[in-house]
């Protein structure tokens, strides 16, 4: 990242990446990779305490930041998590963590203690299957009957629903956002693990059929939670384009190491200009990703009105020349770059997966061309 960190920011990154190094390591995420969780629950409550978990809560709920820029001290972990492609429901977590703090109240208090311990998991239920699978729609059905809320249809994908211990589901109710939390329990949920790419997240597909809970369980007002949901994917996207940027900088650090190291007909392979050029376009996109990513997630800590168009600009650049760049550290590396046993592909898998989440790089194109013409109209 290009951020200059403030020294306690630089101990609590620094901090989280020798915990990563030593609990995770290559050939712990390749042993995760048949595990049904993709994480170790004692490795996650760890991580808690290191304070991954508590960025997003206000301190009346028991939270607190480093710098006093939550989300920017949470972009810190989520590069590290990139530059390891480690595992644990970091995203789904902080979103709805935040989502109890920021509703406030005595309701999910205890729900919210847990999730900062790492006691508990949770996940976000936003997006949904086709046809409603473009970013911002929802369909799910949030009904008041009498003291219930009752929940019917379908999301995918939601991280970590399969191991999550509640559900916070953003549905409709009207012509306005209802977001309840759900305990994964609830007769009515069904979840059915989805297969990925990445060898250690893990994904689900969860259908509501009459699911019931009390009104209690809404977290906010009964459709007024369109702007915090709205908040809620500024996150969601603010973290995982970090984390793309963090696995960017493995794969391409891998690259040249390998350039440097290797040698072909007496010279090493970063002699070659052809290849130096090459890295030379690599560098360009990397830095570029870098500066974009953190001012995206600067903007949305500060409540830009410019925060959408920045993480449009960011998801859409980091998901083009991010695979770019990956497939580049591919090629160079040559037939090993394509061997399950090369490390490589841990970090394209990451990268690759974080650039189909909360939009695809084309449907963040469009949002910025949305945008451009609806100041050209209002001029």
């Amino acid at each position: 990242m290009l951020l200059q960190p403030t020294s306690d920011q630089q101990f609590f990154r620094e901090t989280t990446a020798r915990f990563l190094d030593e609990q995770v390591p290559v050939g712990e995420l390749r042993r995760l990779r048949n595990d049904p969780a993709g994480f170790d629950e004692k490795y996650w409550r760890r991580g808690a305490e290191l304070g991954w978990t508590s960025l997003l809560v206000s301190e009346d709920h028991g939270g607190g930041t480093i710098s006093g820029e939550g989300l920017v001290d949470l972009s810190l972990i989520a590069y590290e998590f990139g530059r390891r492609a480690a595992p644990g429901p970091l995203l789904p977590t902080n979103v709805v963590a935040a989502a109890l703090s920021a509703a406030g109240g005595d309701e999910h208090a205890l729900v919210l203690a847990n999730l900062m311990s790492g006691a508990d998991v949770a996940s976000w239920c936003y997006a949904e299957p086709r046809p409603n699978d473009r970013l911002g729609m929802v369909t799910v059905d949030a009904r008041v009957d009498g003291p219930d809320v009752v929940l019917n249809g379908a999301k995918r994908p939601a991280e970590s629903a399969a191991q999550a211990d509640h559900l916070l589901v953003t549905a409709r109710t009207g012509d306005g956002l209802t977001q309840v939390l759900v305990p994964t329990g609830t007769p009515g949920v069904s979840i059915e693990p989805m297969h990925n790419v990445d060898l250690t997240r893990r994904f689900a597909a969860v259908t509501f059929d009459g699911a019931r809970v009390p009104v209690s369980a809404v977290v906010g007002d009964v459709g007024g939670a369109a702007d915090q949901a709205d908040h809620q994917v500024q996150i969601a996207l603010a973290l995982l384009t970090v984390e793309a940027v963090g696995a960017m900088q493995t794969a391409f650090d891998m690259t040249v190491e390998w350039a440097f190291d290797r040698y072909t007909f007496g010279r090493p392979l970063a002699s070659y200009q052809a290849l130096k050029h090459r890295f030379a376009d690599m560098k360009s996109w990397l830095e570029g990703a870098h500066a974009i990513s953190d001012r995206a997630v600067a903007a949305v800590h500060s409540r830009d009105a410019e925060a959408d168009e920045l993480l449009s600009a960011a998801k859409a650049f980091i998901g083009k020349y991010g695979a770019e760049l990956m497939h580049d550290c591919v090629q160079m590396h040559g037939g090993i770059g394509v061997t399950f046993e090369h490390d490589l592909h841990l970090y394209l898998r990451r990268q690759t997966l974080t650039t189909s989440l909360y939009g695809t790089p084309a449907e963040h194109r469009q949002r910025l061309a949305d945008a451009v013409e609806r100041r050209e109209n209002e001029a």
